[in-house]
């Protein structure tokens, strides 16, 4: 439940539900074998938690009939009589002029963007033709700034921008924890320190953007951060780190040494010396100290990173995109435009594989992993920070080591 936001569920009437369908979530591969486009975390908040709090409503999910139907999917013809649904593609990220659009809609109209398809849906019970089917009459069209992701690489090029939008989000009307004496500041308006928060004998450059430091987060000494950039709730960010715009380090997560332009979800840890830019790190993933990645190749060509349906050139800099439950051993290299799977143990000499497939032992000589030992192996570092694994979770990793 997100801070200051309180629902009733007997009183609910209106309701998000969101939709992957003709969203294409295996394009944002690996991060959509563990999840739902909308659990993807960019900018402060992940694309679910933005949209709970423009609209502040409860969000659901559409059952799509696969192994992510969970304890949030719905069918669309379960609805009650007096429920009003906003049907959103899961990839949308939400802005203050969209949202304002999209609760003017009347029940049967939809909001499309010249040359796609409709995007989002406001239907109530009138509307359903079947479980998941429904009808509507009326498009209104949106040719404001619009901006969805598609792509993993999106995440971290479209990390300045969503930074900018939450904070805005987060921030507006309110005031932020006092900032101590002993931090060097640069553009002290453009910073907003949530309560609970410690950060002592730090540098913080807004100049190009603001930085956010959540709730119960720590900023040791000596760390340098140059805007924008995220702190969210109970991270940790190392002594003497220097992290560069636009990265955020998700909530709880560790982060040390130096990053630049990354996304790092939440539960993930790079706490010690090394480099990482341009590059997105899924949820419970760790660093051995010394692990860096390239994120431009030696002759300034453009980089070709390995996708589903083949390779793709996302541009000058890319780093690496790391699924969920991934770890590398200390020393590790990342080769330019590398694609980690779930749960893989990358161990190896030299540069690592441009792909390394789901549940992967080694990097050189790949091995399979386990699955009851990666199993073992999750809980035990999800036992560092005072957590199990779920049952959901034990459930959709047997699918992906099964099936990918």
């Amino acid at each position: 439940m997100l801070d200051g936001i309180f629902y009733f569920r007997t009183r609910q009437m209106k309701k998000i539900v969101f939709t992957e369908e003709f969203c294409q979530p295996e394009n944002l591969f690996p991060f959509t074998l563990t999840r739902q486009i909308q659990d993807i975390r960019i900018g402060i908040l992940t694309i679910r938690e933005k949209w709970e709090r423009w609209m502040q409503m409860e969000s659901f999910d559409k059952k799509e009939d696969d192994y992510k139907d969970l304890d949030r999917s719905i069918e669309i013809g379960e609805m009650d009589e007096k429920d009003l649904i906003y049907l959103v593609h899961g990839n949308i990220l939400p802005t203050g002029k969209l949202v304002k659009k999209i609760k003017k809609l009347k029940t049967g109209e939809f909001i499309s963007v010249a040359e796609k398809e409709s995007l989002i849906y406001c239907i109530s019970k009138k509307e359903v033709i079947g479980s998941n089917k429904f009808k509507v009459k009326n498009s209104i069209e949106v040719t404001d700034e619009f901006r969805e992701i598609n792509f993993p690489w999106e995440i971290f090029q479209l990390n300045k921008w969503a930074i900018e939008q939450d904070f805005q989000l987060l921030t507006e009307g309110r005031k932020s924890q006092k900032i101590s004496t002993t931090n060097k500041i640069t553009n002290a308006a453009n910073i907003f320190i949530e309560k609970g928060s410690q950060i002592e004998h730090c540098f913080l450059n807004a100049s190009d953007g603001p930085i956010y430091i959540g709730k119960d987060a720590a900023v040791m000494e000596g760390s340098m951060l140059r805007g924008p950039v995220a702190i969210c709730e109970g991270a940790v960010v190392k002594m003497g780190s220097k992290i560069y715009g636009a990265t955020t380090i998700g909530p709880n997560c560790i982060a040390g040494g130096e990053i630049k332009n990354s996304v790092f979800f939440s539960n993930s840890n790079k706490a010690h010396d090394g480099y990482i830019g341009d590059s997105v790190i899924g949820e419970w993933c760790n660093m051995g100290a010394g692990t860096s990645n390239s994120n431009i190749k030696n002759n300034a060509s453009g980089v070709m990173l390995w996708t589903p349906h083949g390779a793709v050139n996302v541009g000058l800099k890319c780093g690496v995109i790391m699924g969920d439950y991934s770890r590398t051993a200390i020393n590790t290299a990342i080769n330019t435009g590398t694609v980690v799977g779930v749960c893989c143990n990358v161990i190896g000499n030299g540069l690592t594989p441009k792909y390394i497939p789901s549940f992967s032992w080694g990097s050189d000589g790949v091995e399979r992993y386990q699955f009851d030992k990666a199993l073992a192996d999750i809980q035990n570092w999800k036992q560092l920070k005072q957590q199990t694994v779920s049952k959901n979770e034990k459930d959709v990793l047997k699918y992906v080591f099964d099936h990918y």
